[in-house]
């Protein structure tokens, strides 16, 4: 066992067990042209090392932070470029998060704080977007063309003090995002608060966190509406909120909000939107699906939510062609799993994670 500072960059793909439902076989095939073709070729450029690639995830190592921000901030540009011709419902887009650290390193994997934040960041993230800690910010300076927007300091789960985080702004990015503002205000804002797991088990968690996470993805494909990223709404889990204040905080007009039960194979869905100035319920529904059926769920619930805020939306071409099967919901679950037992950043979780991962792509070819 060895430790080392390290500049740490996660990455992850923004809506991926949407992406496999859609187009298994394409997706997996795009992602792999990817990793060989865009980030190992600019992992060797930046002089990183590539510790582990896991579904939809990637963790690399780099000597130097200067080295994988200027990593990252290219990374996206190719990526961006590669995805320019593609239909919206088929493109790959990562977050990434860089962090600066000490981490353990064994067998050629790493583990520890610094991995930990760094993972956290990159969910911080927003879509095409890269997060970065204030240790990787300091070494950066001037170093690169780059801008940075300070978002504070933001509680981090499992680590004690608070991480202040910098959003990296490259290429078009830093002159677009002061213009993209003001529209904001124009465009009805919302934001998707963590959904309660009433299961009665601590272990259907993840569960609960995936669902509001494909649910966030689902509002931001509507152009009529400024959904908040899912960083920023996060930090509100197992925490008794006031609406007024989470909508002061996030600068939303709306909230949604809602719990979810899991039992065999039976979900029940509650949801309500409520006006963030008074706290007053506009819309509440309570679904009852056979769990096979959470994608339509998904969709519905966005549908519903959008058309309520933004009014008359364009949903054509929206709607999905089929149900999921049970193997694609016993799949869809093994990758929440996967991917739960995998941000532990424990060796033996590590293990579990990539059983249920290789379980989930058993179960959703078959």
């Amino acid at each position: 066992m060895e430790r080392r500072l390290a500049a740490i960059l996660a990455a992850d793909v923004v809506g991926y067990s949407r992406l496999i439902e859609n187009d298994e076989v394409g997706t997996l095939a795009a992602l792999k042209e990817r990793r060989t073709s865009i980030l190992a070729q600019l992992v060797a450029e930046h002089r990183g090392r590539i510790v582990k690639v896991m579904g939809d995830g990637v963790l690399v190592e780099f000597a130097s932070a200067v080295n994988a921000v200027a990593c990252a901030a290219e990374l996206q540009k190719r990526m961006a470029a590669a995805r320019d011709d593609l239909a919206e419902d088929r493109r790959i887009v990562l977050r990434i998060g860089i962090n600066l650290g000490d981490v353990v390193v064994e067998g050629g994997d790493l583990y520890g704080d610094g991995v930990i934040i760094a993972v956290r960041l990159q969910a911080m993230a927003d879509p095409g977007g890269i997060c970065v800690s204030g240790a990787v910010h300091d070494q950066v300076g001037n170093k690169l063309p780059l801008a940075f927007e300070d978002l504070g300091p933001c509680e981090v789960k499992n680590i004690a003090k608070p991480v202040q985080v910098f959003h990296v702004q490259f290429g078009s990015d830093s002159a677009r995002r002061p213009a993209e503002r003001p529209a904001s205000q124009t465009r009805p804002s919302i934001a998707v608060l963590p959904f309660a797991n009433m299961s009665g088990d601590e272990d259907k968690q993840y569960f609960s966190d995936g669902i509001t996470e494909d649910i966030i993805t689902e509002l931001s494909r509507f152009r009529s509406l400024f959904v908040i990223a899912r960083n920023s709404s996060f930090q509100y889990r197992d925490k008794p909120v006031d609406m007024r204040r989470v909508g002061r905080e996030l600068g939303v007009q709306y909230l949604v909000e809602g719990s979810i039960r899991h039992s065999g194979e039976r979900l029940r869905v509650t949801a309500q939107l409520i006006e963030a100035d008074t706290s007053n319920h506009i819309w509440a529904e309570r679904y009852d699906r056979d769990a096979r059926d959470i994608f339509d769920l998904q969709e519905e619930l966005a549908h519903a939510v959008a058309a309520t805020v933004g009014g008359r939306i364009d949903v054509a071409g929206r709607e999905r062609s089929a149900r999921i099967s049970p193997a694609g919901f016993k799949a869809y679950d093994l990758h929440l799993r996967a991917k739960a037992s995998y941000l532990t950043f424990t060796k033996s979780s590590n293990k579990k994670a990539r059983i249920l991962a290789r379980e989930a792509m058993g179960g959703s070819t078959r």
